[in-house]
């Protein structure tokens, strides 16, 4: 069977740091091209990684080398062009998160993808663990019965990230994080654009429910971007959600994700943290899904294999595919304009 073929938009920290080692060491694909801004930069990832061809300019890659897939890890403002342009020349996507920056770009993405038959991957990676795929099947089961109300809670230690401060976690990274993409309020920078989709991306894996309308209030970090988020949703079926988010946790604790979904029959209670899944029914009987020590990190590879596998044509199942990056972008869209405005905004 054919190696697949894969590019990279934006190969700046992340992509450097987690995306183009996953690449080289997986033996069914090829990194065949890298975009980047900057000559130097783009060499220097060229030559470290041994990638044979390098562009500064998306399209020239997209139109002069024949490609499978391709990785977007562009600033956050940029992945709705890219993404579009990658998919209308043929290729399968991982878009990094969010999946755009407003609710009509992700849709036109969803949209675009369709029409041209084409995979999208939006690497929210515990979407790709055994406990949210399995939370994701006592929900459909009816195990809770009819989703009523959501509570999905997530804290991060990127104070600094947030603040327009550098990373410290990315000290000696040959790229760090940019204040422009994480820390600009003109360039979907604050915590729910980078870090509370996230948790949003989990609920829509494990939860098929529609958004449809917003009202939140936000807290400000020292660069103006959102530190601390707290929002109510309505959805299309009735349910209710509270969300709240946070970017300062210590630098010594780990991620927090807790996720409650209260049901017409029961509860569904999932905390990343403490590394806990379990259903308790109204009837009295509980089920608690056993979740090994450590299991509840974050998976940064299944993602990009998972692109790998779809460009070889082997068909597997997409554990986090448009749908739910788009109705994420969808509550974060609608969030973020109910935070200026001061009204609940409609999806």
């Amino acid at each position: 069977m054919k190696r697949a073929r894969i590019g990279i938009i934006g190969a700046g920290w992340w992509a450097v740091e987690n995306h183009i080692p996953i690449l080289k060491a997986n033996p069914d694909c090829e990194l065949v091209a890298v975009n980047r801004l900057g000559q130097t930069e783009l060499a220097q990832i060229q030559a470290k990684f041994d990638i044979p061809r390098g562009f500064e300019d998306y399209r020239d890659m997209l139109r002069e080398v024949e490609l499978d897939g391709v990785i977007i890890a562009s600033p956050h403002v940029l992945h709705h062009e890219h993404a579009i342009a990658a998919i209308r020349a043929g290729c399968h996507v991982l878009v990094e998160k969010p999946l755009a920056t407003n609710a009509a770009d992700a849709r036109d993405i969803v949209t675009e993808a369709a029409a041209f038959g084409r995979e999208v991957v939006v690497p929210y990676g515990w979407n790709f663990k055994p406990f949210s795929e399995r939370a994701a099947e006592l929900v459909a089961a009816g195990k809770i019965g009819k989703v009523e109300h959501v509570v999905l809670q997530m804290a991060s230690a990127l104070g600094d990230l947030m603040a327009g401060q550098p990373m410290k976690e990315t000290e000696g990274a040959m790229f760090r994080p940019p204040a422009s993409t994480w820390a600009d309020p003109q360039r979907a920078g604050g915590y729910g654009w980078g870090q509370l989709v996230h948790a949003l991306g989990l609920l829509f894996k494990i939860a098929d429910i529609a958004p449809e309308e917003v009202f939140a209030m936000v807290g400000r970090s020292p660069a103006g971007v959102d530190y601390y988020d707290a929002a109510v949703v309505r959805f299309a079926n009735g349910a209710t959600a509270s969300l709240s988010g946070a970017s300062t946790v210590p630098k010594h604790r780990g991620f927090q994700i807790d996720l409650r979904i209260f049901g017409s029959e029961g509860m569904l209670l999932l905390d990343i943290e403490r590394e806990r899944l379990e259903v308790s029914r109204r009837d009295g009987t509980d089920e608690f899904v056993t979740i090994e020590p450590g299991a509840g990190a974050y998976s940064c590879v299944e993602p990009v294999n998972l692109l790998v596998d779809i460009c070889r044509g082997l068909n597997p199942p997409n554990a986090s595919p448009g749908t739910v990056g788009m109705r994420a972008v969808e509550v974060l869209d609608a969030l973020y304009r109910s935070a200026e405005s001061g009204r609940m905004e409609k999806v």
